[in-house]
């Protein structure tokens, strides 16, 4: 069995569009919080020269979006209602036989930022030959991973379009990632298409469909291209389960068999 890693890191090195922090406690710090919080809510003391070199563990503090680094969308992202009978799902609601599954990868590597269309999608599933059945994860290799961690990551890629969503969604698929910023096109390029055509309906397509049909989103993988085969392989990508949000952060491994 190969394990192969799908997922971009939580870099605050990196360039990102939304602020993100990482501060991390030493372990000497961690001793003197450990000190201090034994006193403050046990009215214990403890001298920190009696640990082992005077320190403690250490702790991470993190400040980001859901939606920094690999993660998954729900329901409740694309909006607070729906036309498909029930209120949009939170991440923590979503069932998570979703998210271990058979998977297949198409690749749209080498094209222009724009958009795939459903008749793009039929033309790479032939290509591959293959058929998604229902609850399959389908992945979109984009090569947009090679600019993360730099603004052209937010700008150069494609994304499907509406009609490519529903193919999918007609199949049985209910989750579809990418390695690009956003499973739509780059926001430059649907703001541009907008202002030329005056056409509200490439105004972020796969995201709006969302709102009447229930599916997520897995946005921001990585290393797509080392799949060594297009299907025959099965994703895990469990999403953290955080109460109450519209997204939350996945570890995406491909288990190639």
């Amino acid at each position: 069995m190969q394990l192969i890693d799908l997922s971009s890191p939580i870099d605050p090195e990196g360039w990102e569009p939304e602020p993100l922090s990482l501060v991390t406690m030493s372990a000497q710090d961690g001793a003197k919080h450990l000190v201090s919080e034994m006193r403050e809510h046990f009215g214990m003391d403890l001298d920190p020269e009696v640990l082992r070199d005077a320190e403690f563990l250490t702790n991470d503090t993190v400040s980001l979006t859901t939606h920094t680094g690999t993660h998954i969308d729900a329901p409740a992202h694309y909006g607070d209602a729906t036309s498909y009978g029930s209120a949009p799902r939170t991440i923590d609601q979503m069932p998570v036989d979703w998210f271990h599954r058979p998977a297949v990868v198409l690749d749209f590597t080498g094209r222009a930022p724009g958009v795939i269309t459903a008749d793009d999608v039929r033309g790479e599933l032939s290509r591959v030959d293959y058929q998604p059945k229902e609850l399959d994860i389908v992945l979109l290799h984009t090569g947009a991973d090679q600019h993360a961690g730099t603004p052209k990551y937010f700008t150069e890629f494609v994304g499907l379009d509406q009609s490519g969503l529903d193919l999918l969604l007609d199949f049985g698929v209910r989750v579809i990632g990418t390695d690009a910023f956003s499973l739509d096109a780059p926001f430059t390029h649907i703001i541009e298409t907008y202002q030329r055509t005056g056409d509200k309906s490439v105004l972020w397509p796969a995201h709006m469909r969302g709102r009447d049909r229930e599916y997520c989103q897995i946005e921001r993988l990585a290393n797509l291209a080392e799949l060594p085969r297009a299907h025959g392989f099965t994703l895990s990508c469990f999403p953290v389960k955080l109460a109450g949000a519209g997204a939350g952060w996945a570890r995406a491994v491909a288990i190639v068999e």
